[in-house]
Parts: structure tokens; sequence; C-alpha cells
């Protein structure tokens, strides 16, 4: 029996102290069966109890504790997980009971249980398991600075779209806005912004992938909708007006960003195929993008191209990145935005909201 436990407790303390290493010392995005099953659970439960709410915000107030609790119950769960490993290999190599063996880890790992002075046989594990307790809350506390900077670099951007495309954000919305005002000019500043963005996003979101969880501050925003929108607005751009549109800053953002899903699609395991045809089918449909071609005609954008013509240059670009950002959306309960898919709760795509062109009246002369 304490053969037994010796060996249950040892490959448990590896496959603990691997986790450990896998998700917060090592940036490779690796991860970890235990991750998984935290992150899988913990949502459902969320996804459950925001069901039957009507009113998004609400839902979306629910929802938003998803990374919050996965940071948490992963601590929990790492340190459960070495408090049986040692109490298993406490019990293995003395000859106390198993409630002393447990009650010996217990107290050499969190230093709040009293036990008798251990044998000379586990002072190295007592001391082992001293070091390992404090060390692991360290680290946790030490990987939520890199996160949070990651996720404010992130926010920044998608608050910044939200004077651009409204909330939530949508692709014609974006270019429909700037034809109204004036400043389509200023999508190629906004696409060279945004590659950089992205890139930054496919590196620190497939690294540590809890950054995936954290939702926005405002409920109507989402970082994997803001990027579908930018990059649907700069396919539409190249697909309707080809000669005035800043053909290398929208293809480069629209690189960067479909290989930044990618990455995050490896790290999640998520099949995608890597060279799809020009022609492969979507799930965006022609009825909807030639509703969103008037869209942007009606705003003043000048088109070289008619829907039926932008279309298959529109869908060129869209097969590169529409599978995983629509799934994305999906795993991430993201705001249900047009042209972003479906979610796991009876939603109708939310248009967005352009405020009303309201000027002063003319004072009257005196």
């Amino acid at each position: 029996m304490r053969v037994i436990s010796g060996v249950l407790g040892g490959v448990l303390l590896l496959l603990t102290l691997g986790s450990i290493l896998r998700n917060v010392v090592v940036p490779r995005g690796i991860g970890s069966v235990l991750t998984k099953v935290v992150w899988r659970s913990v949502r459902q439960v969320l996804v459950h109890l925001a069901y039957p709410v009507d009113r998004y915000e609400r839902r979306d107030r629910l929802l938003a504790w998803l990374a919050p609790l996965v940071l948490v119950f992963e601590l929990v769960a790492w340190l459960l997980s070495l408090f049986c490993a040692y109490g298993l290999l406490d019990y293995a190599v003395s000859d106390r009971t198993m409630g002393k063996a447990f009650q010996e880890a217990g107290s050499s790992m969190f230093a709040v249980l009293y036990s008798n002075p251990a044998p000379s046989d586990l002072i190295a594990l007592d001391f082992l398991a001293a070091v390992t307790g404090p060390l692991i809350i360290a680290l946790q506390i030490a990987y939520l600075p890199t996160l949070y900077d990651s996720y404010n670099r992130r926010e920044n951007q998608v608050t910044l779209l939200e004077s651009r495309a409204s909330d939530p954000a949508w692709g014609p919305e974006l270019i429909a806005r700037q034809a109204l005002i004036g400043t389509v000019d200023q999508l190629k500043d906004l696409y060279q912004t945004w590659e950089r963005l992205a890139a930054d996003i496919g590196e620190s979101h497939s690294n540590y992938p809890v950054l995936l969880a954290f939702r926005s501050p405002r409920p109507y925003r989402s970082w994997i909708i803001a990027l579908l929108s930018v990059m649907d607005a700069a396919a539409m751009q190249l697909a309707l007006s080809p000669t005035n549109a800043p053909a290398a800053e929208a293809r480069l953002m629209l690189r960067s960003a479909f290989t930044a899903l990618r990455d995050i699609a490896r790290t999640l395991h998520f099949p995608f195929d890597p060279d799809p045809v020009p022609d492969a089918p979507l799930d965006l449909s022609f009825e909807d993008f030639a509703e969103a071609v008037d869209h942007v005609r009606r705003a003043g954008f000048m088109v070289e191209r008619s829907a039926e013509e932008a279309w298959p240059h529109f869908r060129g670009w869209r097969v590169n990145y529409e599978p995983i950002a629509y799934w994305l959306a999906h795993k991430l309960d993201a705001v249900p935005a047009p042209w972003s898919g479906d979610r796991d709760w009876p939603s109708v795509p939310m248009k967005p909201i352009r405020p009303e062109d309201r000027r002063p009246e003319a004072s009257p002369q005196s």
C-alpha cells in the first residue's frame, strides 16, 4: 500500500509541476489538461446561469467572471493536487497513518496546521513541500501583471475603435462612418495600428490562453468582434474600391490578423484549413454582403465594383479567417454582432447604433 501511495504521489507531483510550468513559466501556450478542465467546467456553469437571462448586459456581467474564476480555481487545483501528492509521499516514506501523513503535508505546505516534529526521513520532503506552496502562489501573483499589461494594450485599441465603428463593431459600419465624415483616408493608419495589435494578440493570447477569457469592460465590446470588424472593413475596401484602397496596409493587416487567429487556433487545437481556396463557401451569404454594400454606398463610400463583382474578391479574403473568428466568438461568448456567427443562447445580431447628426440651431441675431 505504501509503495502504491509513493508511486501515485510521485506521478501526481510531476504532473502538477508540469502543469504549472506549462501554464505560468514556459511562454509557449502549451496548456495542460487541468487548465482545460477548469476552463470548460467554469464556462459551462456560467453559460448555464446566463442562458435564461434576457438582458445581454446582465448576461455579460455573469460571463465576465470566467477569467477570474479560472485563475482562482486553477491555483486552488494546483495547491490541492500538490497537497495530495505530498500527503501520499509522506505516507509512503514513513510509518505514519494516512491522516497523520496528510497533516504533515499540510503543515509543511501552508504552515497553518500543527504537526509533531518530523522524523529524519521526512525532513527533505517537508522542506520541498514548504518551498513549493509559497512558490506556486508567488508565481501566480507574478503572472498577473503580464496578463493585465497585455489586456490593457488590447482594450485600449478596442475602446478607440468605438468612435469609428460603434458598439458592437461591424466592418461595413466602420467604412460607412468614415465615408459620412470624410475620413476614409484615415483607414490607412487604422490598418497599420491593427496590424501591430493583431501581432501582439497572436503572441500574447497564444502564449497565455487565459487572456482570451478576459472580457472588455463594456458589455457591447469584444476584442474578437473588433478584430473581425477591422478585417471585414479591409476586405470590403479592397474588394469594392481596389484603386483607392490603401492596398499595402490593408493586405498586411489582414495577413497579420488571420496569422494571429491561426496561432491561437493551434494553441487551442482547433482544426482549420491553412490554405483555403478563394472560392470556398462562407457562412456569410451573398445577400448579407449585398446589403452591406448598399449600406456603405448610401453613406457616401465610392465603390468601383458592384456587389456581384466584389463578392469573389471579398470571399477570397474572408475564407482565411471566418471559421476561426466564428469559432472564437462562440467559444468566448462574445457580443452577438453582425457577421460573427451563432452563440450558445438564442441571440439576434445586434446592429450598431449610429448617433443622430444633431446640430445647434442658429442663434437669432440681436
